[in-house]
Protein backbone atom coordinates (compact mmCIF):
# COMPACT_ATOMS: atom_id res chain seq x y z
CA UNK A 1 0.00 0.00 0.00
CA UNK A 2 2.93 2.48 1.20
CA UNK A 3 4.73 1.58 -2.23
CA UNK A 4 1.46 2.11 -4.15
CA UNK A 5 0.87 5.42 -2.61
CA UNK A 6 4.73 6.75 -3.13
CA UNK A 7 3.87 5.32 -6.93
CA UNK A 8 1.28 7.65 -7.14
CA UNK A 9 2.34 10.59 -5.59
CA UNK A 10 5.42 10.55 -7.92
CA UNK A 11 3.21 10.49 -10.86
CA UNK A 12 0.91 13.21 -9.74
CA UNK A 13 4.58 14.97 -9.68
CA UNK A 14 4.73 14.54 -13.22
CA UNK A 15 1.79 14.94 -13.86
CA UNK A 16 2.58 17.02 -17.81
CA UNK A 17 4.54 14.82 -19.14
CA UNK A 18 2.85 11.55 -17.68
CA UNK A 19 -0.35 13.09 -19.52
CA UNK A 20 1.01 13.60 -22.58
CA UNK A 21 2.62 9.50 -22.16
CA UNK A 22 -0.46 8.41 -21.64
CA UNK A 23 -2.38 10.20 -24.44
CA UNK A 24 0.48 9.33 -26.60
CA UNK A 25 -0.25 5.57 -25.72
CA UNK A 26 -4.05 5.70 -25.59
CA UNK A 27 -4.23 6.93 -28.83
CA UNK A 28 -1.69 3.65 -30.01
CA UNK A 29 -3.79 1.69 -28.50
CA UNK A 30 -7.19 3.28 -29.86
CA UNK A 31 -5.69 2.73 -33.28
CA UNK A 32 -4.74 -0.91 -32.57
CA UNK A 33 -8.31 -1.75 -31.06
CA UNK A 34 -10.09 0.31 -34.04
CA UNK A 35 -7.48 -1.55 -36.87
CA UNK A 36 -9.14 -4.90 -35.31
CA UNK A 37 -12.63 -3.94 -34.96
CA UNK A 38 -12.82 -2.56 -38.18
CA UNK A 39 -11.26 -5.61 -39.78
CA UNK A 40 -13.72 -8.17 -37.54
CA UNK A 41 -16.47 -6.36 -37.68
CA UNK A 42 -16.79 -5.66 -41.64
CA UNK A 43 -16.00 -9.46 -42.01
CA UNK A 44 -18.91 -10.36 -40.05
CA UNK A 45 -20.96 -7.35 -41.47
CA UNK A 46 -20.24 -9.05 -44.88
CA UNK A 47 -20.82 -12.33 -44.34
CA UNK A 48 -23.98 -11.99 -42.64
CA UNK A 49 -25.84 -10.00 -45.63
CA UNK A 50 -27.26 -13.19 -47.05
CA UNK A 51 -27.35 -16.05 -45.85
CA UNK A 52 -29.05 -19.82 -46.92
CA UNK A 53 -29.04 -18.63 -50.50
CA UNK A 54 -26.83 -21.53 -52.70
CA UNK A 55 -26.04 -19.41 -55.48
CA UNK A 56 -26.18 -15.83 -57.31
CA UNK A 57 -26.62 -15.72 -60.43
CA UNK A 58 -25.44 -12.98 -63.32
CA UNK A 59 -23.87 -12.46 -66.28
CA UNK A 60 -20.52 -13.26 -67.65
CA UNK A 61 -17.69 -11.36 -65.41
CA UNK A 62 -15.80 -11.25 -62.17
CA UNK A 63 -17.16 -13.66 -59.45
CA UNK A 64 -16.18 -10.69 -56.97
CA UNK A 65 -18.19 -7.75 -58.94
CA UNK A 66 -21.21 -10.36 -59.10
CA UNK A 67 -21.26 -10.38 -55.58
CA UNK A 68 -20.69 -7.03 -54.67
CA UNK A 69 -23.12 -5.79 -56.74
CA UNK A 70 -26.08 -8.17 -56.62
CA UNK A 71 -25.37 -8.47 -52.49
CA UNK A 72 -23.56 -5.38 -51.62
CA UNK A 73 -24.91 -2.68 -54.05
CA UNK A 74 -21.32 -2.00 -54.54
CA UNK A 75 -20.49 -1.04 -58.42
CA UNK A 76 -22.50 -2.23 -61.47
CA UNK A 77 -23.48 -5.26 -63.17
CA UNK A 78 -21.00 -5.85 -66.72
CA UNK A 79 -24.35 -6.96 -68.28
CA UNK A 80 -27.87 -7.84 -67.58
CA UNK A 81 -29.04 -11.07 -68.22
CA UNK A 82 -32.31 -12.30 -70.48
CA UNK A 83 -35.65 -12.80 -68.65
CA UNK A 84 -36.06 -16.43 -70.42
CA UNK A 85 -32.91 -17.80 -69.18
CA UNK A 86 -33.99 -16.66 -65.57
CA UNK A 87 -37.47 -18.47 -66.06
CA UNK A 88 -35.43 -21.33 -67.65
CA UNK A 89 -33.13 -21.56 -64.52
CA UNK A 90 -35.45 -21.26 -62.27
CA UNK A 91 -37.88 -24.11 -63.06
CA UNK A 92 -34.89 -26.59 -62.88
CA UNK A 93 -35.76 -29.43 -60.83
CA UNK A 94 -33.01 -28.78 -58.41
CA UNK A 95 -34.55 -24.82 -57.15
CA UNK A 96 -36.41 -24.69 -54.15
CA UNK A 97 -36.95 -20.84 -55.00
CA UNK A 98 -35.57 -17.92 -57.01
CA UNK A 99 -35.36 -13.64 -56.40
CA UNK A 100 -35.06 -11.73 -59.01
CA UNK A 101 -33.02 -8.59 -58.99
CA UNK A 102 -33.51 -5.80 -61.22
CA UNK A 103 -31.18 -2.96 -60.29
CA UNK A 104 -29.71 0.35 -62.02
CA UNK A 105 -32.08 3.38 -60.52
CA UNK A 106 -32.20 4.91 -57.52
CA UNK A 107 -33.21 7.86 -55.17
CA UNK A 108 -31.46 10.42 -53.53
CA UNK A 109 -28.00 8.50 -53.89
CA UNK A 110 -29.83 4.99 -52.79
CA UNK A 111 -30.56 2.16 -54.74
CA UNK A 112 -33.49 0.96 -56.01
CA UNK A 113 -34.62 -2.35 -56.32
CA UNK A 114 -37.19 -4.20 -58.98
CA UNK A 115 -37.42 -7.60 -57.53
CA UNK A 116 -40.65 -10.04 -56.85
CA UNK A 117 -42.45 -11.19 -53.67
CA UNK A 118 -40.57 -14.08 -53.04
CA UNK A 119 -37.79 -11.47 -52.06
CA UNK A 120 -40.04 -10.89 -48.54
CA UNK A 121 -40.77 -14.51 -48.74
CA UNK A 122 -37.39 -16.28 -48.87
CA UNK A 123 -34.31 -13.62 -48.74
CA UNK A 124 -32.40 -14.29 -45.33
CA UNK A 125 -29.42 -12.45 -43.63
CA UNK A 126 -27.64 -12.90 -40.17
CA UNK A 127 -28.18 -16.26 -39.13
CA UNK A 128 -31.03 -17.04 -41.26
CA UNK A 129 -33.36 -14.22 -39.84
CA UNK A 130 -36.08 -13.12 -42.38
CA UNK A 131 -36.92 -9.66 -43.28
CA UNK A 132 -39.84 -8.37 -41.39
CA UNK A 133 -42.00 -5.22 -41.87
CA UNK A 134 -41.77 -2.70 -38.91
CA UNK A 135 -45.27 -0.62 -40.26
CA UNK A 136 -47.08 -0.82 -43.77
CA UNK A 137 -47.29 -3.92 -46.00
CA UNK A 138 -45.52 -6.00 -48.60
CA UNK A 139 -45.79 -4.10 -52.66
CA UNK A 140 -48.80 -5.12 -54.16
CA UNK A 141 -49.61 -2.24 -56.44
CA UNK A 142 -47.55 -0.85 -59.13
CA UNK A 143 -46.61 2.04 -58.04
CA UNK A 144 -45.66 0.62 -54.37
CA UNK A 145 -42.74 0.97 -52.73
CA UNK A 146 -41.48 -0.38 -49.48
CA UNK A 147 -38.14 1.04 -48.14
CA UNK A 148 -35.57 0.12 -46.07
CA UNK A 149 -34.92 1.21 -42.58
CA UNK A 150 -32.40 3.90 -43.09
CA UNK A 151 -33.85 5.49 -46.26
CA UNK A 152 -36.60 6.10 -43.83
CA UNK A 153 -34.52 7.49 -41.05
CA UNK A 154 -32.46 9.23 -43.31
CA UNK A 155 -35.38 10.83 -45.69
CA UNK A 156 -37.76 11.04 -42.65
CA UNK A 157 -40.29 8.98 -44.86
CA UNK A 158 -43.39 7.47 -43.52
CA UNK A 159 -46.01 5.36 -44.58
CA UNK A 160 -48.26 7.02 -47.62
CA UNK A 161 -45.26 9.61 -48.89
CA UNK A 162 -44.71 10.31 -52.18
CA UNK A 163 -40.93 9.05 -53.70
CA UNK A 164 -39.42 9.60 -57.83
CA UNK A 165 -36.94 6.92 -58.53
CA UNK A 166 -34.43 8.34 -60.83
CA UNK A 167 -32.60 7.07 -63.78
CA UNK A 168 -29.02 5.87 -62.92
CA UNK A 169 -26.75 4.82 -59.58
CA UNK A 170 -25.50 7.53 -57.02
CA UNK A 171 -26.30 11.39 -56.37
CA UNK A 172 -25.86 12.54 -60.08
CA UNK A 173 -28.80 10.62 -61.58
CA UNK A 174 -29.66 12.25 -64.66
CA UNK A 175 -33.26 12.23 -65.36
CA UNK A 176 -36.41 11.31 -62.87
CA UNK A 177 -39.30 9.46 -63.36
CA UNK A 178 -41.00 12.20 -61.60
CA UNK A 179 -44.65 11.48 -63.60
CA UNK A 180 -44.59 7.86 -62.13
CA UNK A 181 -44.30 8.62 -58.74
CA UNK A 182 -44.92 5.76 -56.13
CA UNK A 183 -45.94 5.26 -52.37
CA UNK A 184 -44.16 4.28 -49.83
CA UNK A 185 -46.40 1.53 -48.72
CA UNK A 186 -44.23 -0.66 -46.09
CA UNK A 187 -41.10 0.06 -43.68
CA UNK A 188 -38.99 -2.71 -43.30
CA UNK A 189 -36.95 -3.53 -39.66
CA UNK A 190 -33.53 -2.66 -39.27
CA UNK A 191 -31.24 -5.70 -40.22
CA UNK A 192 -27.76 -4.07 -40.74
CA UNK A 193 -27.39 -4.81 -44.10
CA UNK A 194 -27.52 -2.90 -47.79
CA UNK A 195 -31.61 -3.69 -47.33
CA UNK A 196 -31.42 -1.11 -44.75
CA UNK A 197 -30.34 1.79 -48.02
CA UNK A 198 -32.44 -0.23 -50.57
CA UNK A 199 -35.96 1.17 -52.11
CA UNK A 200 -37.64 -1.89 -52.89
CA UNK A 201 -40.61 -2.32 -55.73
CA UNK A 202 -41.66 -4.66 -57.92
CA UNK A 203 -39.99 -5.72 -61.39
CA UNK A 204 -43.17 -4.34 -62.94
CA UNK A 205 -42.39 -1.29 -61.39
CA UNK A 206 -39.56 -1.03 -63.20
CA UNK A 207 -40.68 -1.97 -66.41
CA UNK A 208 -43.72 0.57 -66.34
CA UNK A 209 -40.96 3.76 -65.38
CA UNK A 210 -39.47 2.30 -68.26
CA UNK A 211 -41.88 2.15 -70.71
CA UNK A 212 -41.39 4.88 -73.08
CA UNK A 213 -37.78 4.74 -72.67
CA UNK A 214 -35.06 3.40 -74.99
CA UNK A 215 -31.30 3.09 -74.24
CA UNK A 216 -31.55 5.34 -71.03
CA UNK A 217 -33.34 8.33 -72.72
CA UNK A 218 -37.31 9.25 -73.11
CA UNK A 219 -38.42 8.50 -76.47
CA UNK A 220 -39.77 12.07 -77.28
CA UNK A 221 -43.23 12.36 -77.66
CA UNK A 222 -43.93 9.24 -75.85
CA UNK A 223 -45.86 9.65 -72.69
CA UNK A 224 -49.12 7.25 -73.45
CA UNK A 225 -51.78 6.73 -70.72
CA UNK A 226 -51.85 3.09 -69.59
CA UNK A 227 -53.97 1.97 -66.55
CA UNK A 228 -52.19 0.22 -63.79
CA UNK A 229 -53.61 -3.02 -64.71
CA UNK A 230 -51.76 -2.94 -68.27
CA UNK A 231 -48.46 -1.58 -66.12
CA UNK A 232 -48.96 -4.37 -63.82
CA UNK A 233 -48.76 -7.22 -66.62
CA UNK A 234 -45.43 -6.05 -67.92
CA UNK A 235 -42.74 -8.27 -67.93
CA UNK A 236 -39.37 -7.60 -67.78
CA UNK A 237 -36.82 -8.46 -70.90
CA UNK A 238 -34.09 -8.25 -68.84
CA UNK A 239 -32.98 -8.54 -65.09
CA UNK A 240 -29.27 -8.08 -63.49
CA UNK A 241 -28.97 -10.75 -61.65
CA UNK A 242 -30.96 -13.21 -59.24
CA UNK A 243 -30.73 -15.91 -56.38
CA UNK A 244 -31.52 -19.49 -55.94
CA UNK A 245 -32.31 -21.62 -53.33
CA UNK A 246 -31.48 -25.54 -54.01
CA UNK A 247 -33.51 -28.33 -52.81
CA UNK A 248 -30.30 -30.06 -51.88
CA UNK A 249 -26.37 -28.42 -50.98
CA UNK A 250 -25.39 -31.58 -53.07
CA UNK A 251 -26.43 -30.34 -56.15
CA UNK A 252 -24.57 -27.10 -55.67
CA UNK A 253 -21.74 -27.75 -57.93
CA UNK A 254 -23.37 -29.89 -60.29
CA UNK A 255 -26.24 -26.62 -61.30
CA UNK A 256 -23.03 -23.98 -60.84
CA UNK A 257 -21.50 -25.99 -63.84
CA UNK A 258 -24.25 -26.12 -65.87
CA UNK A 259 -24.96 -22.37 -65.77
CA UNK A 260 -21.82 -21.47 -66.33
CA UNK A 261 -21.70 -23.50 -69.24
CA UNK A 262 -25.49 -21.85 -70.51
CA UNK A 263 -25.27 -22.37 -74.24
CA UNK A 264 -28.09 -19.75 -74.88
CA UNK A 265 -26.19 -16.00 -73.23
CA UNK A 266 -22.94 -16.01 -71.07
CA UNK A 267 -23.87 -16.52 -66.99
CA UNK A 268 -22.05 -17.43 -64.76
CA UNK A 269 -22.84 -18.66 -60.77
CA UNK A 270 -21.20 -17.85 -58.03
CA UNK A 271 -21.27 -19.25 -54.41
CA UNK A 272 -21.90 -16.61 -52.00
CA UNK A 273 -19.51 -18.00 -49.30
CA UNK A 274 -16.67 -18.90 -51.98
CA UNK A 275 -16.99 -15.59 -53.53
CA UNK A 276 -16.63 -13.71 -49.95
CA UNK A 277 -13.32 -16.12 -49.53
CA UNK A 278 -12.02 -14.37 -52.81
CA UNK A 279 -12.68 -11.11 -51.48
CA UNK A 280 -11.36 -11.53 -47.96
CA UNK A 281 -7.75 -12.78 -50.04
CA UNK A 282 -7.72 -10.03 -51.67
CA UNK A 283 -7.74 -7.39 -48.62
CA UNK A 284 -5.48 -9.74 -46.67
CA UNK A 285 -2.32 -8.07 -47.99
CA UNK A 286 -3.61 -4.96 -46.64
CA UNK A 287 -4.99 -6.01 -43.47
CA UNK A 288 -1.73 -7.83 -42.86
CA UNK A 289 -0.22 -4.43 -43.71
CA UNK A 290 -2.68 -2.58 -41.41
CA UNK A 291 -1.76 -5.04 -38.23
CA UNK A 292 2.01 -4.55 -38.89
CA UNK A 293 2.05 -1.00 -38.51
CA UNK A 294 -0.31 -1.48 -35.78
CA UNK A 295 1.72 -3.50 -34.04
CA UNK A 296 5.11 -0.57 -34.89
CA UNK A 297 2.88 2.21 -33.24
CA UNK A 298 2.55 0.25 -29.85
CA UNK A 299 6.51 -0.46 -30.27
CA UNK A 300 7.25 3.13 -30.29
CA UNK A 301 4.48 3.73 -27.97
CA UNK A 302 6.20 1.85 -25.14
CA UNK A 303 9.79 2.81 -26.30
CA UNK A 304 8.69 6.15 -25.48
CA UNK A 305 7.43 5.37 -22.22
CA UNK A 306 11.00 3.89 -21.49
CA UNK A 307 12.22 6.78 -22.60
CA UNK A 308 10.46 8.84 -20.43
CA UNK A 309 11.07 7.05 -17.58
CA UNK A 310 14.33 7.00 -18.23
CA UNK A 311 14.65 10.86 -19.16
CA UNK A 312 12.89 10.84 -15.49
CA UNK A 313 15.59 9.75 -13.46
CA UNK A 314 17.73 11.96 -13.67
CA UNK A 315 15.38 14.23 -11.73
CA UNK A 316 14.31 11.42 -9.17
CA UNK A 317 17.90 10.94 -8.26
CA UNK A 318 17.69 12.72 -5.21
CA UNK A 319 14.39 10.83 -4.52
CA UNK A 320 15.62 7.07 -5.10
CA UNK A 321 19.23 8.14 -3.56
CA UNK A 322 16.94 9.02 -0.34
CA UNK A 323 14.54 5.75 -0.95
CA UNK A 324 18.24 3.65 -0.65
CA UNK A 325 19.47 6.14 2.03
CA UNK A 326 16.45 4.77 4.66
CA UNK A 327 17.12 0.97 3.26
CA UNK A 328 15.16 -0.06 0.09
CA UNK A 329 16.33 -2.99 -0.99
CA UNK A 330 16.83 -3.93 -5.05
CA UNK A 331 12.98 -5.40 -5.08
CA UNK A 332 11.66 -2.20 -3.80
CA UNK A 333 13.37 0.49 -6.17
CA UNK A 334 12.35 -1.84 -8.98
CA UNK A 335 9.13 -2.25 -7.90
CA UNK A 336 8.17 1.46 -7.67
CA UNK A 337 9.13 2.27 -11.71
CA UNK A 338 7.72 -1.13 -12.55
CA UNK A 339 4.08 -0.11 -10.78
CA UNK A 340 5.05 3.00 -12.57
CA UNK A 341 4.97 1.81 -15.70
CA UNK A 342 2.16 -0.48 -15.18
CA UNK A 343 0.07 2.14 -14.02
CA UNK A 344 0.99 4.40 -17.10
CA UNK A 345 0.14 1.38 -19.18
CA UNK A 346 -3.17 0.15 -17.36
CA UNK A 347 -4.64 4.02 -17.62
CA UNK A 348 -3.53 3.99 -21.47
CA UNK A 349 -5.71 1.16 -22.23
CA UNK A 350 -8.97 2.19 -20.64
CA UNK A 351 -8.74 5.58 -21.80
CA UNK A 352 -7.80 3.77 -25.37
CA UNK A 353 -10.97 1.68 -24.92
CA UNK A 354 -13.13 4.89 -24.12
CA UNK A 355 -11.94 6.27 -27.17
CA UNK A 356 -12.49 3.41 -29.54
CA UNK A 357 -15.69 2.83 -28.04
CA UNK A 358 -16.80 6.49 -28.56
CA UNK A 359 -15.52 7.05 -32.50
CA UNK A 360 -17.38 3.92 -32.64
CA UNK A 361 -20.73 5.30 -31.48
CA UNK A 362 -20.19 8.17 -33.60
CA UNK A 363 -18.63 6.58 -36.64
CA UNK A 364 -20.85 3.73 -37.10
CA UNK A 365 -23.91 5.65 -38.61
CA UNK A 366 -21.55 7.16 -41.26
CA UNK A 367 -19.77 3.93 -41.98
CA UNK A 368 -23.08 2.19 -42.99
CA UNK A 369 -24.39 4.56 -44.84
CA UNK A 370 -21.04 5.48 -47.18
CA UNK A 371 -19.85 1.83 -46.97
CA UNK A 372 -22.60 -0.14 -45.77
CA UNK A 373 -20.78 -1.78 -42.95
CA UNK A 374 -22.65 -2.19 -39.72
CA UNK A 375 -20.63 -1.83 -36.75
CA UNK A 376 -22.43 -3.92 -33.86
CA UNK A 377 -20.84 -2.37 -30.25
CA UNK A 378 -20.10 -4.94 -28.36
CA UNK A 379 -17.08 -6.09 -26.00
CA UNK A 380 -13.56 -6.57 -26.53
CA UNK A 381 -13.34 -10.50 -28.16
CA UNK A 382 -10.79 -13.00 -26.96
CA UNK A 383 -8.02 -12.00 -29.44
CA UNK A 384 -8.53 -8.23 -28.17
CA UNK A 385 -8.10 -9.27 -24.46
CA UNK A 386 -5.20 -11.23 -25.48
CA UNK A 387 -3.19 -7.69 -26.46
CA UNK A 388 -4.52 -6.16 -23.69
CA UNK A 389 -2.91 -8.77 -21.40
CA UNK A 390 0.30 -8.33 -24.06
CA UNK A 391 -0.01 -5.13 -23.60
CA UNK A 392 -0.05 -4.79 -19.33
CA UNK A 393 2.90 -7.09 -19.38
CA UNK A 394 4.81 -5.35 -22.21
CA UNK A 395 4.08 -2.10 -19.84
CA UNK A 396 5.28 -3.68 -16.92
CA UNK A 397 8.31 -4.72 -18.13
CA UNK A 398 9.23 -1.44 -19.65
CA UNK A 399 9.56 -0.36 -16.02
CA UNK A 400 12.22 -2.65 -15.44
CA UNK A 401 14.49 -1.20 -17.04
CA UNK A 402 14.75 2.39 -15.66
CA UNK A 403 13.86 0.70 -12.31
CA UNK A 404 17.33 -1.31 -12.82
CA UNK A 405 19.45 1.04 -13.86
CA UNK A 406 18.03 3.47 -11.23
CA UNK A 407 19.40 1.06 -8.69
CA UNK A 408 22.66 1.24 -10.19
CA UNK A 409 23.22 4.62 -9.38
CA UNK A 410 25.25 5.25 -6.65
CA UNK A 411 24.07 6.47 -3.42
CA UNK A 412 26.52 10.00 -2.84
CA UNK A 413 25.85 11.05 -6.46
CA UNK A 414 22.41 10.72 -5.49
CA UNK A 415 22.16 12.48 -2.54
CA UNK A 416 25.22 15.11 -4.35
CA UNK A 417 23.40 15.85 -7.66
CA UNK A 418 25.58 18.16 -10.02
CA UNK A 419 23.54 21.23 -11.08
Amino acid sequence: MILFRLTWQSLLNRKSTILLTVLSLSVSIMLVMAVDTLRTQTKSSFSSTVSGTDLIVGAKGGSINLLLYSVFRLGDATNNLSWSSYQAISRHSKVAWSIPFSLGDSHRGYPVLGTSSDYFKYFRYGKKQPLALEQGKEFEGVFDVVIGSDVAEKLQYKLGDSVVIAHGRGNASLVEHDDKPFKVVGILEPTGTPVDQTLHVSLAAIEAIHIDWKAGVQIPGSGGAYTEEQLSELQPKQITAFMLGLTSRFSTFHLQRSINQYSKEPLQAIIPGLALQSLWQIFSLAEQALLVVSGLVIISSMLGLMTLLLASLNERRREIAILRSVGARLWQILSLLILESFLVTAISIILGMLLLYLNLLLLAPWLQTEFGVWLSITGPTLWQWQLIAVLLVSGTVVGAVPGYRAYKQSLADGVAVKI
